[in-house]
């Protein structure tokens, strides 16, 4: 996105207004229409997760082979993520990672064992704070910068930002544009709601599962600590699958076709 791009947004503003001046001079009382109907659409856009209204948004991968991504949000966590890595080395998976800045400063160790076999590292805010998209440019930009540099620390620059639910906002691509960044979302997801709903993953994921998607998942602890088997299970069932449908599971920059991070140094850090 550059700085004299326009967005969805800027392009139906112009034509809503357009369009009420021109039904003004038929009728002022049809002006109003168009312009409650760009309000509503700015009212719903924000929680349409690939539907990049106010910034480019990337949510499917463009490789045109029989292919889809996997990612994790919400981690690391201290329970439930070196199982994970377990079962993705068994399976020669590699995924990325959204972390949530203060996780990954709470658990360095976790950072380091997601890093050493290949996986990637995007950032999914500091805090993880699901309304912070109603708030301020200058708190996005802190809550972006803040994990970036807790990534930092282990010799990563992150160039992908998932916000917090895929929720998006106006003020987003003018932050995500000064930091280098692009905004990463999905086309699958599980409908887990952070790991509480288990039951049935696999089965909501794979139903309509087409090769390019990106699947969001989580690696955060289940709401139950005794469903943590069933989590991985499910979650084995989903690359199964995938493999079954005669698809394969491509590192996300191969599958958008641009790099996720990079490396700034080769030592990590705690």
């Amino acid at each position: 996105m550059t700085c004299c791009s326009l967005s969805y947004a800027h392009i139906l503003g112009f034509a809503s207004f357009l369009a009420a001046f021109l039904l003004a001079l038929v009728d002022v009382s049809f002006a109003a229409a168009p312009l409650f109907l760009f309000v509503l659409l700015c009212l719903i856009a924000p929680f349409l997760p690939q539907f990049g209204f106010f910034l480019p948004v990337i949510s499917r991968g463009n490789s045109g082979g029989r292919a889809v991504s996997i990612t994790f949000d919400d981690g690391p966590d201290p329970y439930s993520t070196e199982p994970l890595l377990a079962l993705l080395d068994r399976r020669g998976v590699k995924a990325t990672f959204f972390v949530v800045g203060k996780k990954a400063a709470a658990h360095p160790q976790l950072i380091e064992k997601i890093l050493k076999p290949g996986h990637l590292l995007g950032n999914h805010s500091y805090s993880h704070d699901n309304l912070c998209m109603l708030k301020s440019s200058q708190h996005l930009r802190k809550e972006i910068n803040a994990a970036q540099e807790t990534l930092a620390r282990f010799g990563v620059k992150t160039l992908a930002f998932r916000p917090p639910v895929g929720i998006t906002n106006p003020r987003l691509g003018g932050v995500l544009e000064d930091l280098g960044m692009i905004n990463v979302n999905f086309s699958r997801r599980g409908m887990d709601f952070g790991n509480r709903r288990i039951r049935g993953l696999s089965t909501r994921v794979l139903k309509h599962l087409r090769p390019g998607h990106i699947i969001a998942l989580h690696d955060v602890m289940p709401k139950r600590r005794g469903d943590l088997q069933l989590w991985l299970d499910e979650t084995d069932k989903v690359l199964q699958g995938i493999e079954d449908r005669g698809m394969k599971v491509l590192p996300l920059p191969e599958l958008m076709g641009l790099p996720v991070m990079i490396r700034t140094s080769d030592s990590g850090g705690g």
